[in-house]
């Protein structure tokens, strides 16, 4: 009996996740057995244009031979498409941007013999937008640009595809999805599609190969038994940083996140030095709870001071909320909110790291890990071990491991 086989066709302007969402989705299937292969356009015109094509103007519909060039390399990649599943391939997604009507009604004239899912990427969260940017002139094509040269290409670059953009909507098979938080916007079937409930699951799962959750080293007001603020490290906790930066040299760490706070960027210093290539993102979802009116102050001080702040707070810790600042629950939505972005712009690295504080953290570990609300106040976090996180459909890993001072 044949296996039944797919056509996923990628949608969206350049920059939205679509080649990061397409690599994942190809990896999880062949593991599921399903055999899987992808065909990217901008990876075929790399290889085969002798036009500079980092040059904007390349993208300009009006620019006859450009259009000619790309259209060539679609055709080329629908017909290899086409061959693998004529062969022995079950899956093959074409990775481009295929914004036009025009380019979808070509696609499915072309594949008239398995059925189509289209697939659209959206997302416009602008700083997210603006980091996808500066990872995509890294390529060897803006080589010879200076970078703010690069930047204004690309950009001028996805105003030609937005001026070309028809989003799905007519198409027989087709998912909307925002690719910075996993979520279907909207969804038709019109055919039977092979792999569909599989896949959809697949795309509004958070997965990470190896996600190194660090707290960061120790500062003053650890000692202190302070609340928030912007403390730096004790030598103590630069000696920490240290050692975590020895214990993770033989990795690769191309992105270490952090909070915008002092101690988790001075944490994050050493490791980036002993790293080939790495760089720290500080995200401010990753920023430790607000103590509003509370603020810089001990723990002894509040329970002197405002006793009814630390009755009210020890019997409900987690929807409890300092005043004038943050708790547990109310933290939850920018602290998620984090972490799609530092999923979204790792990149499907291997191993990446955040290196934030103990409540941020427990509200991550509790992001990944079941845990009930009143228990995720109380996750353990110590400064002197990491916890090492596995995610995906398949497995889930969690391990609390310790670093030699």
């Amino acid at each position: 009996m044949e296996k039944k086989k797919l056509y996923i066709v990628m949608v969206g302007l350049p920059a939205r996740g679509k080649s990061t969402i397409v690599t994942k989705l190809k990896d999880h299937l062949n593991h599921d057995g399903i055999r899987t292969k992808t065909f990217n356009n901008g990876d075929l015109r790399r290889k085969l244009s002798l036009k500079d094509t980092s040059y904007a103007g390349f993208y300009d519909p009006e620019y006859r031979e450009g259009v000619v060039i790309r259209e060539k390399i679609a055709i080329t990649n629908l017909k290899r498409a086409r061959n693998y599943l004529g062969r022995t391939g079950q899956v093959s997604i074409l990775d481009a941007t295929n914004v036009s009507l025009e380019r979808r009604r070509k696609i499915i004239s072309m594949l008239p013999d398995y059925p189509v899912l289209f697939i659209e990427c959206m997302n416009e969260d602008r700083k997210i937008l603006k980091s996808s940017i500066q990872r995509k002139i890294t390529l060897p094509e803006f080589s010879h640009l200076s970078r703010e040269a690069a930047i204004q290409s690309f950009k001028k670059r996805i105003s030609y595809y937005q001026s070309i953009y028809t989003p799905v909507e007519s198409e027989r098979n087709f998912l909307k999805l925002d690719s910075l938080n996993n979520r279907i916007r909207k969804e038709e079937l019109l055919d039977e599609i092979p792999y569909y409930d599989r896949i959809r699951d697949f795309l509004v799962t958070d997965t990470v190969k190896n996600l190194y959750l660090v707290r960061h080293g120790e500062t003053f007001y650890n000692l202190e038994n302070r609340i928030g603020g912007d403390s730096v490290l004790t030598e103590n906790g630069k000696s920490q940083a240290k050692a975590l930066a020895q214990y993770f040299s033989s990795k690769k760490l191309p992105v270490i996140f952090t909070s915008e706070k002092k101690r988790t960027i001075q944490t994050a210093v050493p490791i980036k030095g002993l790293q080939e290539k790495c760089a720290i993102i500080p995200l401010e979802e990753f920023n430790e709870i607000d103590g509003g009116e509370c603020e810089c102050m001990s723990y002894k001080e509040i329970r002197e001071k405002m006793p009814h702040i630390s009755l009210a707070r020890k019997e409900d810790k987690y929807n409890y909320s300092y005043p004038g600042g943050e708790g547990y629950a109310s933290m939850k939505k920018r602290v998620d909110r984090g972490i799609k972005k530092a999923l979204y712009l790792s990149n499907n690295s291997k191993d990446i790291m955040i290196i934030g504080h103990r409540a941020v953290n427990r509200m991550i570990l509790s992001h990944f890990l079941y845990r009930r609300l009143e228990d995720v106040p109380y996750i353990y976090v110590p400064q002197d071990k990491f916890y090492h996180i596995v995610a995906s459909q398949d497995k889930k890993l969690f391990q609390l491991k310790k670093y030699d001072v």
